[in-house]
């Protein structure tokens, strides 16, 4: 069974400068239930299809799977509403890559950094661009971002 550990935090300074690559993602929901999200992602020339379990604290079970382009192209108009657009950036720091996504569309202005762990244990520095945790704040799961997105949120 895969797991993905994974930690979040809103971002709060200029990471641009020091990002090694970026990426176009474009992804939809074909079923948004946090117990099991199924997820359609296109991934600059990739694809792929991922189901994900409900999230016990930082872990959650994660099963992902490449598929044709052509084939996530043909589901993304079978998914719900609010489709997810964002650049994805990865961004080295003291041994860790941090993926930091600017969102677009509804969610613009949101950026998100995640980082994906070996263990709920593991250390790591936090770099100066990062603020607030919101590992544990569902509002800032992809899958509800699509659902109520940020530009709806009263208290952002």
């Amino acid at each position: 069974m895969a797991k993905e550990i994974e930690r979040k935090y809103l971002v709060c300074g200029d990471f641009e400068p020091y990002a090694v690559s970026s990426v176009h993602i474009c992804q939809g929901y074909l079923n948004p239930d946090p117990d099991r999200t199924v997820r359609v992602r296109v991934k600059g020339d990739e694809a792929f299809i991922c189901v994900k379990g409900r999230n016990n604290g930082i872990s959650r079970f994660e099963w992902e799977h490449r598929i044709p382009k052509e084939d996530a192209l043909s589901l993304l108009p079978l998914c719900g509403p609010g489709v997810i657009d964002k650049i994805r950036y990865i961004v080295p720091f003291k041994g860790h890559d941090w993926e930091v996504d600017r969102f677009f569309g509804d969610n613009e202005g949101l950026i998100l950094a995640e980082l994906e762990l070996r263990s709920e244990d593991e250390t790591f520095e936090l770099p100066s661009w990062i603020g607030k945790e919101v590992s544990l704040d569902s509002r800032y799961f992809n899958s509800s971002l699509a659902l109520d997105p940020y530009c709806n949120w009263k208290d952002r």
